[in-house]
């Protein structure tokens, strides 16, 4: 191999490694991304969930259609309120590994 070789071989892994770089920046700003919009989506329903005061305690059971809606809604906020704070953790975790890579 002479040095035209070694030079045109050089510059196309140059142009390799920007194309990796770069495809590898999205994808952490991307993961970033979606952190961000989890921990927005999480806070939001937190406090969607704190405005409603559980009002759904109150209905009548007695009516099945409500009871039905009724088990739901407290089985949903109930799961929400002891699974969100870990998700939300991890996910602000998750951002502050993504900004530290950096």
């Amino acid at each position: 191999m002479n040095e035209l070789d070694l030079k045109s071989i050089s510059e196309k892994l140059e142009k390799i490694n920007l194309q990796f770089a770069k495809r590898s920046k999205m994808r952490i700003q991307t993961i970033r991304y979606l952190l961000f919009a989890l921990c927005a989506v999480i806070i939001v329903v937190f406090v969607a969930f704190a405005a409603m005061q559980s009002e759904y305690l109150n209905w009548d059971y007695n009516d099945p259609e409500l009871a039905v809606a009724g088990t739901i809604l407290h089985g949903v906020e109930f799961l929400f309120v002891r699974l969100a704070p870990f998700a939300l953790i991890a996910s602000i975790i998750g951002i502050i590994f993504t900004y530290k890579n950096r």
